[in-house]
């Protein structure tokens, strides 16, 4: 941990070289460490800094990188918020201590209690459902929950990310916080082996798997698919997209496994002010509208409207777990692969 690491925005490279290491930024600014790489999010900080004259300077880089980092800059951070996707991130953030609880009102009341800390040290601010995808030419009666995805009757057919993937340890930490862990290995066991071929690629390498016959049911983020509605960029046209049919699994039991994506105020942050400001403007519907028709993705406060392309899946219910009890379980879901050989 106590490692030094590279920083990934050139422009923030020259801005900590020339302050130096115990120095802060100018009073007024804010200072975001962020490891979501999404172009759409910059209407999210100018939007905020129109509103409010703060000035956000970034930090991109990936989440265990970025959380290194603040560890390693110590008292001296320059960092006011951390932002990351996948709720193991965010509690492995707060486990390494570069996170601090905070207080506000607008925060609690506008983020659902199982979308954030149970110390306040980190919200959620938006969502993916992790929900089955399936060839609608080849599979009559494709699983209606994650538990059916281990049914013998599913031999062969099954694509997945690897066990190293953060969707992976959640989806499986979720398996075990619903349903207790030796159901949680029996599941996994399964699945393994019902796998098409050996885990490789991202979500959106899942989704290909059943357009080119290499599988027939594959789990990703609603998020991969929805902007391939809405713009294509994920590789997927519309004639490709139209032999695929989803599932939002488990509506009849615990609901659809939901991925957040949240942060939290750094330990040290110099700007603390601004970092809770900024926090607040996240969960305001304005900003969570955007999450939606920027990225594709679901908001963390209920009530907010959905873009078309996100609308387009269907209403469904979301797995209510504390996602705080969930990233507890990552651990032992790292283990429950390592004894299945999930690869």
């Amino acid at each position: 941990m106590k490692r030094s690491l590279t920083i990934l925005t050139a422009t923030m490279t020259t801005a900590l070289t020339a302050l130096g290491p115990a120095t802060a930024y100018a009073e007024g600014d804010l200072n975001l460490y962020s490891s979501r790489h999404y172009d759409t999010d910059e209407r999210l900080y100018s939007d905020f800094t129109e509103a409010t004259g703060i000035t956000i300077n970034r930090i991109e880089g990936k989440a265990d990188e970025l959380i290194a980092r603040i560890a390693a800059e110590g008292a001296n951070s320059p960092a006011d918020i951390l932002l990351t996707v996948d709720t193991s991130r965010l509690e492995r953030a707060k486990e390494a201590g570069v996170l601090q609880s905070i207080e506000s009102d607008v925060l609690e009341a506008r983020i659902p209690a199982n979308l954030q800390d149970s110390d306040n040290q980190w919200f959620g601010f938006s969502q993916r459902a992790r929900i089955i995808f399936y060839d609608k030419n080849d599979v009559e009666n494709p699983p209606q929950d994650y538990v059916s995805l281990a049914d013998p009757a599913y031999k062969g057919m099954v694509c997945h990310r690897s066990s190293s993937n953060v969707y992976s340890q959640t989806l499986l930490a979720s398996v075990i916080e619903n349903h207790g862990v030796e159901a949680a290995k029996s599941w996994a066991q399964g699945v393994v082996e019902n796998f098409a071929r050996d885990p490789e690629g991202g979500d959106t390498d899942q989704l290909r798997g059943i357009v080119s016959g290499q599988c027939d049911i594959s789990i990703a983020n609603t998020y991969y698919f929805a902007r391939s509605i809405r713009t294509e960029v994920s590789g997927l046209p519309e004639e490709e997209r139209a032999n695929i049919g989803w599932i939002f699994p488990a509506q009849n039991a615990e609901g659809a496994h939901m991925n957040l994506s949240g942060g939290g105020v750094a330990a040290n942050a110099p700007n603390k002010e601004n970092a809770i400001k900024f926090m607040e403007y996240l969960a305001s519907d304005r900003a969570q509208q955007y999450f939606s028709a920027g990225n594709d993705e679901y908001p963390a406060v209920p009530g907010v409207a959905l873009s078309p392309s996100v609308a387009a899946l269907g209403l469904f219910r979301p797995d209510a777990v504390d996602l705080s009890n969930v990233a507890k379980n990552v651990p032992e879901a790292q283990k429950i692969f390592n004894e299945v050989g999930w690869k």
